[in-house]
């Protein structure tokens, strides 16, 4: 659902990147669970728990630290930190693909009004975006590690509508974690949370049909 601005317009786009515009295979991680031997969701539960995860996007470790500790606390269970590196190494190795169609709609939606991607990353997201060959598609990047604070904080928002140069309550967010749509509404910004390309479409609707 969206939350609109009080005329239903916005002057910046605010655009979350994975799970909106790049995607990561979904069955990446009960492969490699299945693979070297680890209790289902342990991949995730490990990788990504709060105190593992926050520090990286935050800029207080580097994405390198990040893997390398990751990989220290699989080693118990896949029998050595040999194997467990060999396991990081091919989820680190494993590359994304972008939506084409939310890439039109944010190309197009560029030529209107500012785009900027707001997103919780790690210190290898520029290498990433270039990767894909997304350098460039973005008015602005706001990369939570380089900024020093990740969403939901309210911080990330302030500094992605000021590199927009549009006032909060004239941005329009994207994201598909409600939690973050949630914190960027309370700071009166439109929200929505992005499920599928067709609703996503249709927030844009007046940007696109000008």
């Amino acid at each position: 659902m969206t939350a609109p601005a009080a005329d239903g317009t916005f002057d910046a786009l605010l655009c979350d990147l994975d799970g909106v515009l790049r995607h990561w295979d979904a069955g990446l991680a009960p492969r490699l669970e299945e693979e070297y031997g680890l209790a289902p969701g342990a991949f995730h539960g490990t990788a990504f728990r709060p105190e593992r995860l926050l520090p990286a996007v935050t800029g207080a470790v580097t994405d390198e630290a990040w893997r390398e500790a990751v990989a220290e606390d699989f080693a118990p269970a896949c029998g050595s930190l040999a194997r467990a590196r060999a396991l990081v190494a091919e989820w680190t190795d494993t590359p994304a693909t972008v939506d084409p169609e939310v890439r039109e709609l944010l190309t197009t939606v560029g030529r209107r009004v500012p785009v900027v991607l707001v997103t919780n990353a790690t210190s290898r997201l520029d290498a990433d975006l270039a990767s894909l060959g997304l350098t460039g598609l973005a008015h602005a990047v706001v990369n939570s590690s380089r900024e020093g604070v990740a969403k939901p904080d309210a911080g990330i928002f302030r500094v992605a509508a000021g590199r927009a140069g549009v006032p909060a309550g004239r941005c329009l967010f994207v994201d598909d974690t409600p939690g973050h749509v949630t914190a960027a509404r309370a700071l009166g910004m439109t929200a929505h949370h992005h499920r599928d390309n067709t609703s996503l479409r249709r927030v844009l609707a007046p940007l696109l049909a000008a």
